[in-house]
């Protein structure tokens, strides 16, 4: 019998696929895993079956359609001010192959890379896959900031990149002008590349355009900037991504991609750049409905007596259970609450490597209102129970 590769044979579920295979196993509401209910867009459905019906379904240009890189130029010019060319562009199978790519093709053994905790659970086994090794910087709840002087603790002579994730899931966090800032001077100071992950770049509610590391002096060169269209239009689904970096990077991760997916539906890449063309008030219905859902949770969970923190940006909310006066850990409330009240949410400490907070819990709101409202009802009411368990050490403080 061949034996199996020992990393793969011993790795566990992702917390998203377990919390995941639980709301099915206990009907239970799935808050956890971030998808929008809503119905989808008729405009991009009927772009992709038009394309199905009218376009080639023969293998696209390895690096993407040349009309979806340049529309992906035009789209960052407009909404962001960047100035990207067509050769600067790679699209990818989604956003996790951009990484996946990006990161294969620019760590090298023994290189060090720097995380912001809390992280995407693909990118340190991605950077230990490639031969790396990942170094974790902590942000703390409420406010998730980043700080200069931790993150200069984390170089050593061997870090060669810095992932950042901006807007951050699962905190909603988005980084200001000065955070933005340090980081920047930290990657010249020390020669590093910066692999962006800017998936939900389009999915903010506090008014401001986003503004990529790109764009800070300096960065443009040494800066991959990844985005995703299953989070732009809400199409999960779709798993069509991209990333942009000067013309010799691009040039080399490109590589790295080619033999991982090598390419992506052809039809899915028609009706992307033929979305990213829109005009922004095509785009303004969408957020305002995900906007009024976040609201409609936050107040939700807020009245039932959670204490709910800011969210900024992305599809989610967190709720710290020790304000929230709750005793137990994130990762038992998580489990209790997908099996005895019927609501699935994601422990943040499971996006975590080593130490860090055990007292978050991330609600995914891009849902239909009265899924969202039942989904309260369930919580408030298992809240209640664990108010009768006080005696026990695991109920309310």
């Amino acid at each position: 019998m061949t034996r199996l590769n020992p990393i793969y044979e011993a790795m566990e579920p992702t917390i998203f696929e377990y919390m995941s295979g639980l709301a099915i196993a206990h009907d239970a509401i799935n808050l956890g895993q971030g998808f929008p209910d809503e119905a989808q867009s008729p405009d991009m459905i009927e772009a992709a079956a038009r394309a199905l019906r009218e376009k080639s379904n023969q293998y696209p240009p390895a690096f993407g359609l040349p009309e979806l890189r340049d529309a992906i130029g035009r789209f960052y010019k407009r909404r962001q001010g960047l100035r990207i060319a067509r050769d600067q562009v790679v699209v990818t199978s989604g956003a996790t192959e951009a990484l996946a790519a990006s990161i294969l093709a620019l760590v090298r053994p023994g290189d060090e890379v720097i995380l912001f905790q809390p992280a995407y659970d693909s990118y340190a086994p991605m950077i230990r896959r490639a031969g790396g090794m990942p170094v974790s910087v902590h942000l703390s709840p409420p406010d998730w900031g980043y700080d200069a002087a931790a993150l200069d603790r984390a170089m050593t002579p061997r870090t060669r990149l810095i992932l950042l994730n901006d807007p951050l899931n699962p905190a909603g966090k988005v980084a200001s002008g000065t955070e933005l800032a340090l980081i920047a001077a930290a990657c010249r100071r020390n020669d590093l590349v910066a692999i962006c992950d800017e998936v939900w770049e389009d999915v903010r509610f506090d008014g401001v355009p986003h503004r990529s590391l790109w764009s800070m002096p300096g960065m443009e060169e040494r800066t991959v900037k990844i985005g995703s269209a299953g989070k732009i239009f809400g199409l999960t689904g779709w798993k069509t991504g991209w990333l942009c970096a000067s013309p010799d990077l691009a040039r080399t991760i490109g590589r790295a991609h080619q033999f991982l997916t090598f390419t992506t539906p052809p039809a899915l890449q028609w009706a992307v750049a033929e979305g990213l063309d829109r005009a922004d008030s095509w785009f303004a219905p969408q957020r305002a409905a995900w906007a009024a859902s976040r609201e409609r949770l936050a107040r939700g969970l807020t009245d039932a007596g959670f204490a709910v923190l800011p969210s900024a940006a992305t599809w989610f909310l967190c709720i710290d259970l020790a304000a929230s006066g709750i005793a137990i850990d994130d990762r038992s409330f998580s489990e209790r609450a997908v099996r005895e009240a019927g609501v699935a949410s994601i422990p943040v400490s499971a996006l975590f490597e080593g130490e860090g907070p055990r007292h978050i819990v991330r609600l995914c709101f891009a849902k239909d209102a009265a899924i969202l409202d039942e989904a309260v009802e369930r919580l408030a009411r298992f809240r209640d129970g664990l108010t009768a368990e006080g005696a026990d050490g695991a109920g309310l403080r």
